[in-house]
This record gives structure tokens, sequence and C-alpha cells, in this order.
């Protein structure tokens, strides 16, 4: 970045220069993003460490002496927040599953292929403070630190940053190793991590580690291994998601707040790019989201309170404006309208989120009877059997009728967590209606020794492992539309694929009831109820994500 221009805007934004402030946020947020991101992995509070660093920033603005410095004090307070986050957070939700893994987003949205993606997931099994330090060193190599700015932000010299560099880069690379050998097929390594739940810990980086140094088939590799500072020179910071926004609360008194506050609040490209509609609160003026009126604090009275930012929702429900904060009795504050309310149209969230795993139905109780729903039939991109078997493969829907989705899971190929398919664009109503196949996923599977080996794995082969609270899936699941959505295919971790059939109310009733000619394990399952109270897919959204794998669990449509 121009350091001259930077310094322009920097002085500008201090003294108050609306239009300067819009363009530091908007220019420095992406490179916060990245550090967080990759420090933390995309766990769920990454919006709200980066949403901390640039309130920190924008408050704190006026005591930066030395513009030039800018950007090694935004990136210190960044790295301060990662680690004031880990000492107020427990061991239980340093172990939640991230919201949007961030080694994944790096592969997407750079589109890296080869080594470069072998080192974007090798990523995955650093521990936290590895992690914290690679988020640095990455933009270091890609160009967008400095070494002193990266031992700056760490608060240690840079010969003893440079050690540290260097012990990371070595587990990094045993990272790398086993990210290629887990590609491999060596029965061995398949045996070892047959007792793996698929997520990544130091604890079995050992064990893998270990596996690899002694074995022949593992160790090797077809091709030159490409250090990995070779590799990320010049890479293009992972953008923002799309809609990526963040609801700070200003209550400092730097010569941005009170400038911002004299002139009756911030402008709205940064309320764009700050806020979520929630309230933005600055040193003496409260903004409703979208402008639509602005409280003004006359002097000596008390600051107002800051806003709660909104609890997470499904990005597809629009969010519900905020009411302004409790005022002070005195004095009486003045309302000056700086524009009409808009009226935000609502669409009213229809049907249940199945979010509990259910129990398995008696193999001998038949299913209730199907409800009707109007069919004028489905058309699909994929024609009438789209067969999709690797991340990111998608097929686009569109009519009223039934759909069966039906699920190939192979942990025999590479067993681990799975990232399960979502739903993404819909334009109408979609229902999650039956359950069938014969079977559940979890059933033995015929013929299995003591029945251990199941369509989820086995211990001879490693076992798909679902997200917390994922519904157990059937062999067949079939839904209803009324409208148009895209299934996306998110394989990552375990291998699966989905084969998607447009179908018929009598074809789900045939399969629930019936089952296959050699017997059924067990009836299906009838989830329809004929009303807006149906199941709705767990992972479904109205919006149309850069990446579908980070569509909520709980979705609300």
């Amino acid at each position: 970045m121009d350091s001259e221009h930077w310094r322009a805007v920097i002085t500008a934004a201090q003294a108050g220069d609306r239009r300067a402030l819009d363009e530091l946020v908007a220019g420095w947020l992406p490179l916060v993003y990245n550090i967080v991101g990759r420090a933390l992995n995309g766990h769920a509070d990454v919006d709200d460490v980066v949403q901390e660093t640039m309130l920190r920033a924008v408050g704190n603005l006026g005591s930066l002496r030395d513009p030039d410095s800018f950007r090694s004090w935004l990136v210190a307070i960044a790295v301060r927040q990662i680690r004031d986050r880990a000492r107020r957070t427990t061991p239980d939700r340093l172990e939640e599953v991230p919201a949007c893994d961030f080694a994944d987003l790096t592969v997407l949205r750079l589109q890296l292929e080869g080594q470069r993606r072998e080192v974007a997931e090798a990523v995955r099994w650093l521990d936290d403070e590895d992690r914290q330090l690679l988020s640095l060193w990455w933009l270091e190599v890609a160009g967008e630190l400095t070494r002193r700015e990266l031992a700056a932000a760490v608060g240690i010299t840079r010969q003893h940053a440079a050690v540290r560099v260097q012990r990371m880069k070595e587990r990094l690379e045993t990272s790398r190793g086993i990210v290629r050998a887990l590609d491999g097929a060596c029965p061995g390594l398949r045996e070892l991590s047959g007792r793996w739940d698929g997520r990544p810990d130091s604890v079995w980086r050992k064990r893998l580690a270990r596996h690899i140094r002694g074995c022949r088939s593992c160790g090797g590799t077809r091709e030159a291994v490409v250090p990995a500072e070779r590799l990320l020179v010049g890479i293009a910071l992972v953008p923002l998601p799309v809609g990526f926004t963040l609801s700070l609360a200003f209550g400092g008194k730097t010569a941005v707040a009170t400038a911002s506050a004299t002139s009756a609040g911030w402008s709205a490209k940064l309320l764009g790019a700050l806020t979520k509609p929630a309230v933005a609160v600055t040193a003496g003026a409260t903004i409703v989201a979208g402008g639509a009126y602005v409280v003004t604090q006359p002097p000596g009275a008390p600051p107002p309170r800051a806003a709660v930012a909104p609890t997470a929702t499904a990005a597809s429900e629009p969010p519900r404006p905020s009411a302004p904060p409790a005022q002070a009795p005195a004095p009486t504050p003045t309302v000056t309208r700086t524009s009409p309310p808009s009226v935000t149209k609502r669409t009213d969230s229809y049907g249940t989120v199945v979010d509990a795993v259910d129990r398995a139905p008696d193999p001998d109780t038949r299913p209730a009877a199907l409800s009707r729903r109007p069919e004028s039939g489905i058309t699909s991109t994929g024609g009438p059997k789209a067969v999709m078997q690797h991340r990111g493969d998608r097929v686009t829907l569109t009519g009223r009728g039934y759909v069966l989705v039906r699920w190939q899971i192979s942990p025999g190929s590479r067993p681990g967590a799975l990232v399960m398919p979502s739903w993404t664009g819909l334009k109408g109503r979609l229902f999650h209606v039956a359950s069938g196949g014969s079977r559940r996923m979890d059933d033995p599977l015929p013929g299995a020794p003591n029945g251990y080996a199941t369509g989820m794995g086995g211990p001879d082969i490693g076992y798909a492992v679902l997200p917390p609270g994922t519904q157990q899936m059937w062999q067949n699941e079939y839904f209803y539309l009324d409208g148009t959505v895209t299934l996306t295919q998110n394989e990552r971790g375990c291998d699966y694929g989905l084969i998607v059939f447009p179908s018929d109310r009598d074809a789900v009733v045939e399969d629930i009831d019936q089952g296959p000619p050699q017997g059924a394990i067990r009836y299906g399952l009838v989830r329809d109820t004929g009303t807006d109270s149906a199941p709705v897919p767990q992972y479904v959204t109205r919006e149309t994500p850069a990446d579908p794998a980070t569509v909520p669990q709980r979705s609300r449509v």
C-alpha cells in the first residue's frame, strides 16, 4: 500500500474527516479479518474479535502519534484481542467446531491448487499459538507485513521472532506431510486413523507424524516439496465474506468520535462498513440503522449505553430494527429526523429446524401416512440423475414437487468429520418430508461382522463424524420444494457423494412403505405434517454465500 497516501488519509481521519475514516476502515478491514480469521481458523468468535479490534483502533486513532506506524499499531491491537479472547474462553468453547473453516475459505476464495492448497489445509493441524504466529508470517511472506511489524505485534525481538517462525515452519511442514499422507492409500495409516474423530489436534498430529516417519509408503512423494514461503509469495488476502459486516459501539472521546457527533452522525458509507443494522453509538450521538433518526445528547448528559449486538441468527432472517437506548430523565434530548423511516418487507419464517439427533424407530414400525402436497414437477440442472461426488458440485432445482437426495458415504476412502451439504438461494419454500432407503446410515450393514460396520463406517475403516446436533441421515432423504433452490456438495474431511433425483409422492410412499426386494432393514419415516410446521433442512438459507459450507446449521427460512 502507498505509505504516503495512507499517511494523508490517517492524518485527515484524525482531524475528523468522515470520508477519510470511511477509506481507512474499508482499506484495512481485510488485513485485520485475515489475521484474526487465520489465527482462530474461522471460529465463531472471529466477527467479535475483528469488531473489537476495529473498535479500539477507531476509538484510539487520535492517540496515534506517527501515521507511518499505523499498520504495525493496528496489527498489534489485533494480536492483543486474539490473546485476550484466548484468556477469556473456556476449554469447552475452544473445542467448538469453527463457524467457517478458514483453511477452506482460503482454498476456495483464492482458488489454491496443488501444494498451495496443501499448505492452507495443513494450518488446521497447528496449535493456537502457532496459528497466531502463522497468521502474521503468512502475511509477511505475501508482502502485506514486514518482519519488524511481525515482531512488534508479537512483542518480541526480531531475533526471537526468527527462532519462533522457524519452529512454527517445521511444525507446518510436518502438518503438510500429514495432509499429503491422508490423501494416500496406506493401509497402516488407515488403520491408525480409524480411531480418529476427524478433528485435527496436536495429539493426533504427533501420532500420525510418527507413523509417517517410519512408513515408506507415506514418507515418499511423487513431486518435489516446495518450501511454504515460496508457495505463499505474493498471494492475495482472502476476500471478506459476502455481506460481512460489523456492529460497533463507539464510546471513546477521540477527535474522530467528537467530530462525528457534532456533525450528527457517521457517513452512510462508514455505517455500511461497520454496522449490522444494529445501533451504533458515538460519544455524543446515537445512529439507528439506516439513519432513520439521530438522538443528540446535550453537553453534560450521561453517555448513552453501548448497544448490544443482536443474537446471531441465520443470515436469511431479516434483522429487526433496534429501538433507541434508554435516555436519561434530564436533560431532554432533541430528536432530528434525517431521513424518512425505511420499511423492510419481512418474510415470515416457517417450518421447524430439526436440530437434535433423533431416535431410530423400531425396524418393524410402519411409517405414518404421507401428507399430500400439490405437484407440477421439478426441473433439475443436473437432469433426471445429478451425481455430485466432489466439493463444490451443485444442482439447481425448480418447480413444485418432490426431490430425492441419496447418500453415499465413503469412510473407507477417507474417514473423518463430515461437512454437510447446504441449500442456498431459496426462493419459495422447502420441506423435509420423509426418510427412506430401507435404512439409516448408522444401521448395521447386511453381513457385517458382529454388526460393527455401518454406512457411517467401522473400526477397520474409520468413521464419518457428523457435526454436533446434526440429524442422522437415511440412505434416501426426500424433500418437497415449491420454488427454486440450489443444493451444494461440501465434501471435505470424510468422502461422500450425493445423487439427486426429481421424484413424486408415489415413489416416496413406495420407498418408505415397502423397502427393497431383498427385505427392509427398517421401514421409512414420515416427517411431513402437511402444514407450514413441517421440518425444513438444517442447512438452508435464502442467501447465496460465497462458500455454501458456511450456511448456519440452525437455519430459519
